[in-house]
């Protein structure tokens, strides 16, 4: 009976593609361990915030879909309807999806309005009361902004920091 003995190709040499591999994975776990401790110590420090204006002007409002598809939107207070936008409008359902979706997983449904405020700086910021939820809409551009800024009330309205007309 004969047996045959087969060596490897290489012996007991490792080729260096293996060592190449194994130097760029570990290399690649260093990266990504380093990056994650850098995100760490970035989110104990206290974020850079603008200094806050003047509210000018805040507004309760309730965005409803209509059964044309079209995005109704209601004074909370008054009650009337202040606007009807028609078609995608997709950064208004963008933005209302993102705080619907925060509402949903707190347990909270659409009973609340949001509140709409306007800054003597011109920002305007779209809150949500129950979660604690903002969006700075004038980070999206004019453009979306104008949009939310079609929603301001037409006479100046008190605001609770001021208690009355500015």
């Amino acid at each position: 009976m004969s047996s045959h003995h087969h060596d490897a190709p290489f012996g007991n040499v490792t080729p260096w593609p293996i060592y190449a591999l194994g130097a760029l994975l570990l290399t690649t776990l260093g990266v990504v361990a380093w990056e994650r401790m850098a995100h760490l110590k970035a989110a104990d420090r206290p974020a850079v915030q603008a200094p806050a204006a003047d509210v000018l002007w805040q507004r309760q409002l309730r965005f409803a879909d209509t059964a044309q598809g079209h995005i109704a939107v209601t004074d909370h207070v008054s009650g009337q309807t202040v606007a009807t936008f028609e078609g995608q409008q997709g950064f208004l359902r963008g933005s209302l999806r993102a705080l619907a979706r925060s509402r949903q997983r707190a347990g909270q449904g659409p009973e609340q309005p949001f509140v709409l405020t306007g800054h003597t700086d011109g920002r305007l910021v779209l809150l949500d009361p129950v979660t604690g939820d903002r969006i700075n809409l004038e980070s999206f551009g004019p453009t979306n902004a104008a949009v939310f800024a079609q929603l301001r009330p037409s006479a100046p309205v008190p605001t609770p920091t001021t208690g009355g007309t500015p």
